[in-house]
């Protein structure tokens, strides 16, 4: 399955909840978001219809996200019955990895592989500050119990902030000097309705690349086992994990981007930074087929923009949250 740009989409990024336990500083305010009333959010087997319908038509890979996805419930269901749907080989799961102690075997078990954590910052005190009232012990007990698992390979999401936490840049990289996790440094997006706070906090990859290469250690690249995806992977030395740099801003990946997002209320969008989506819960629940919806993948496919517009500011009245992850 090709756009018009003739790039390959096979990636499909589900978000099953607009829910989430925190209120990132960047992400929402503090009194969070609206939360869609239940009956606006896709069921778990019209999810399971959307990924059969994409499947059909060239999709081989699956994120759930959210919100924060293991506060869906049925969660483990919907993904063994999406690891059972021909053509699809990679179910991955985007976390902030505060219930994921309680959930890895659960996830391992039914079909999940692997696991990206969103995680800015190594201090307790910093981390509620960041969340609002997160526990950073949580998401310890979470990345453990990944490995103990075998959800591999461990990838954890940073944004760095200026101000905020720049100051752990080496902290964060210096973890994959003793253990093989996958750090990937992500450049601060303006987006949703707490965008104004990210004014004069954005550190652009080249310079986190350049503190590292000073201070812990020259930066050679590398490549991870699985779900490469956007990121630049580097290693210091022979050690055990890897160094990613997501560059959303300073060098936009869209030539490559190979990925759709179905929204929790069922609204498929080509491109998160580009408003227009295509409604696939009203079909469905007027008793669209596999091939009607497949049609409809198709018509979002071909709205999908050669890049994406982040300097023109965020457009979207909802946040990331409500998009999804």
């Amino acid at each position: 399955m090709k756009d018009t740009y003739h790039r390959e989409i096979n990636y499909l990024r589900v978000s099953v909840t607009d829910r989430c336990n925190l209120r990132c500083i960047y992400c929402m305010p503090p009194e969070g978001v609206q939360w869609l009333p239940h009956e606006d959010i896709l069921q778990l087997e019209e999810i399971e219809a959307v990924v059969k319908a994409a499947a059909l038509i060239g999709v081989k890979k699956v994120r759930l996200t959210g919100g924060e996805p293991l506060l869906r419930r049925g969660l483990t269901d919907l993904v063994r019955n999406i690891a059972d749907i021909p053509g699809i080989d990679d179910i991955s799961l985007t976390t902030n990895g505060l219930l994921l102690a309680s959930w890895a075997r659960q996830l391992k078990e039914s079909g999940v592989k692997r696991v990206n954590i969103s995680l800015d910052t190594l201090q307790s005190d910093r981390y509620r500050e960041i969340t609002r009232n997160g526990n950073l012990d949580g998401v310890r007990q979470g990345i453990e119990a990944s490995f103990e698992h075998g959800l591999l390979p461990v990838k954890i999401n940073t944004v760095v902030i200026r101000g905020f936490n720049d100051d752990e840049v080496l902290a964060m990289a210096g973890l994959t000097l003793k253990r093989p996790l996958h750090i990937r440094f992500i450049e601060l997006m303006p987006i949703g309705p707490s965008n104004s706070w990210t004014t004069g906090r954005f550190v652009p990859a080249e310079e986190i690349m350049s503190i590292i290469n000073t201070r812990l250690g020259q930066l050679v690249p590398a490549k991870i086992s699985a779900g490469n995806g956007p990121a630049q992977y580097y290693r210091i030395n022979d050690a055990p994990g890897t160094i990613g740099f997501i560059t959303s801003m300073s060098e936009h990946f869209c030539r490559s981007c190979n990925r759709l997002r179905l929204t929790a209320s069922g609204s498929l969008r080509p491109c998160l930074y580009d408003g227009r989506e295509v409604d696939l819960k009203t079909p469905l629940r007027e008793g669209a087929g596999l091939n009607e919806i497949g049609d409809l993948i198709l018509k979002a496919v071909a709205l999908k923009p050669d890049r994406h517009h982040m300097l023109d500011g965020w457009q979207d009245r909802r946040g990331m949250s409500q998009i999804g992850g």
